[in-house]
């Protein structure tokens, strides 16, 4: 079998039947697909049974809820696929979006990953975002070059399930898949990207992206720092360095916790060269004036909490 597909469902059950439906349309057909039914209290349990019922490649897990992350846990632990790749139950797949990806696996089969892109959907707004069409052997370039840490989702890439050997999702930590990609690239050796498929997203109003708070993005900003830190890039002014910048504000905003962004030491040319909104570059411009603390109480008298950056 050359592909597992994981999907977690929970309280989906507007939206299951066209995910799954998306996926069972394809022109590729080598795969399995693994729902897990996270202890959802709707329909989703009987729907999930219904497919497995209809169609052999489905296969269903009945499990208390744990969430996202131990879901998807699961379809891990179950897949059988040289490949795998996960779907969100409220998202869908374009047309021949698989026959596309595992045509260029054959072609490549030393990819460890191959990403690619993703259409927002936000009510009747769209936004397709491409990645280009690359292949790293460096994942410190993939991850700073291609600006990785802004699209680290789980759900528009297929990995090859070795990778999983040995990580798997932290199992009640927020932003997860921000978290996994750094350990997965750690054990990968070439990572690509193409122009080509589509994965669409569908803003949930309700998700924890669209509903931060302290807890959430202190665990982000953790992951983040880390990865600075892992980098030696903590003190060094980079475009990766700006968007943590971001975070650190926003935790600052909601907890008032001790800063844990170290301030890059660096001049007002460097801000020049960085390839970031005017915006952004004027925050850190202050930064170097005001310091870390005295601009992240700036940032919050100008951007209360709750009432966006």
């Amino acid at each position: 079998m050359k592909l597992s597909i994981v999907i977690p469902v929970y309280l989906v059950e507007n939206t299951l039947e066209r995910c799954v439906r998306s996926i069972q349309g394809q022109s590729f057909t080598d795969y399995e697909l693994i729902l897990i039914d996270d202890g959802s209290p709707d329909r989703c349990p009987t729907m999930c049974d219904n497919y497995a019922a209809e169609d052999s490649r489905v296969r269903v897990i009945h499990q208390r809820n744990g969430g996202l992350s131990a879901a998807r846990n699961a379809g891990i632990d179950m897949a059988q696929g040289d490949y795998i790749t996960f779907i969100d139950s409220d998202d869908y797949i374009g047309d021949n979006t698989l026959s596309i990806l595992m045509s260029r696996l054959g072609a490549h089969p030393d990819y460890d990953i191959l990403e690619y892109p993703v259409c927002r959907h936000d009510g009747e707004k769209e936004q397709l975002l491409r990645f280009g069409t690359h292949a790293y052997d460096d994942m410190r370039q993939y991850w700073l070059d291609c600006q990785a840490y802004t699209h680290a989702f789980a759900c528009n890439k297929i990995f090859a399930r070795h990778l999983f050997k040995k990580e798997r999702f932290s199992v009640g930590r927020y932003y997860e898949d921000v978290d996994l990609l750094p350990r997965l690239l750690s054990e990968a050796h070439l990572v690509a990207t193409t122009e080509e498929g589509v994965y669409h997203y569908t803003c949930n109003p309700d998700s924890i992206t669209m509903n931060p708070d302290g807890v959430r993005l202190s665990q982000l900003l953790d992951t983040h720092v880390r990865e600075l830190e892992r980098l030696a890039l903590s003190t060094t002014l980079t475009e990766y360095y700006a968007h943590v910048l971001n975070i650190q504000i926003d935790v600052f905003k909601y907890t008032h916790a001790p800063l844990r962004l170290p301030t890059a030491q660096y001049s007002y040319s460097d801000v020049a060269k960085l390839s970031v909104s005017g915006k952004m570059k004027a925050k850190l411009r202050l930064l170097r004036l005001i310091g870390m603390k005295n601009l992240c109480r700036l940032s919050q008298i100008i951007h209360p909490a709750g009432k966006g950056r």
